[in-house]
C-alpha cells in the first residue's frame, strides 16, 4: 500500500531523536533556568521527544550526580523536576551568600531590583524577560540580602512571585511603595530599566542601598535547599 505523504506528494515532517548525550544536555539546560519543578510532559513537548524517553534520562541524571556526589541534586518533587543545591553543601552556599551581604550592589543587582520594586508581584521569568538575561543568582543575593522576598505564587503559571521588604523602604528612608521616585514608570520597557540603571546612581534614596548604615548591614536570613 503506498504511504498517504507519497500518494498525495507531500513529505511528512518527523521529529529528530536526539542522540543520548545532546538529550542531556538539553534537558540540563532547561532546568538550569526555571525556577519551580518542571512537568515530564512539559520537558517532552521543549525538546520534541517521547515522554517515557524524557522520564528515563532524567532519571539517569539524577543517579549519575548522586553517585559522583556532585553539588547538584536533580529530583522530582512536586510534580515534576527541578535542580537543587545539595543538603550536604548547603553550609558553602550560605557562606558565599552572607559574605556578600555587606557587598555594593552591582548594576545588574540595581536593575533586577528596580523591575521588582515597580512590577511586584513579580515571578523570576518575567524579571528574567525584562532584562534579557538569567536572574537567578541576583534574585538570590537580592532575597539573601532582605531586599525581597517571596510573596505567593503567580496564578498562571504557579511560579513564586516576588516583593520588595520592609528593609528595603528602610534603606531608601521611605514609608510606603507610593513614595517611590517615578523614574520607571513605563516599566518593563528595555530602554527604560537602561535610564532607571543610570539615573539610581544620581538618586539619593537609592544610593543608601549601597551606602548602607551599620544598623542595616546585619546579615539576612535566607533559604538553602535542605532535606
Amino acid at each position: 500500500m503506498t504511504p498517504v505523504g507519497d500518494d498525495l506528494g507531500i513529505d511528512v515532517a518527523t521529529v529528530p531523536e536526539l542522540e543520548d548525550g545532546e538529550l542531556g544536555a538539553v534537558l540540563e539546560a532547561l532546568l538550569l533556568v526555571v525556577d519551580t519543578p518542571v512537568t515530564v510532559d512539559a520537558l517532552a513537548s521543549a525538546t520534541e521527544q517521547p515522554a517515557y524517553r524524557v522520564m528515563a534520562k532524567l532519571r539517569l541524571m539524577s543517579e549519575e550526580l548522586a553517585a559522583r556526589d556532585s553539588g547538584i541534586d536533580l529530583r522530582e518533587a512536586a510534580g515534576g523536576w527541578r535542580m537543587y543545591t545539595r543538603a550536604r553543601y548547603a553550609p558553602y552556599v550560605e557562606r558565599l551568600l552572607l559574605d556578600g551581604a555587606r557587598s555594593k550592589l552591582t548594576r545588574a543587582a540595581l536593575e533586577t531590583l528596580a523591575v521588582v520594586a515597580y512590577r511586584q508581584p513579580v515571578t523570576r521569568a518575567r524579571v528574567s524577560a525584562v532584562r534579557g538575561v538569567n536572574v537567578d543568582a541576583v534574585m538570590r543575593t537580592l532575597v539573601a540580602r532582605g531586599l525581597i522576598t517571596e510573596a505567593g505564587t503567580d496564578p498562571d503559571t504557579g511560579a513564586a512571585t516576588f516583593a520588595t521588604t520592609e528593609l528595603f523602604l528602610e534603606r531608601l528612608g521611605l514609608t510606603s511603595l507610593s513614595d517611590l521616585p517615578d523614574i520607571a514608570p513605563l516599566l518593563p520597557d528595555v530602554d527604560v530599566i537602561d535610564d532607571l540603571s543610570e539615573s539610581l546612581g544620581d538618586e539619593p534614596r537609592f544610593a543608601k542601598l549601597n551606602g548602607g548604615s551599620s544598623g542595616g548591614d546585619q546579615p539576612m536570613a535566607f533559604d538553602v535547599d535542605k532535606d
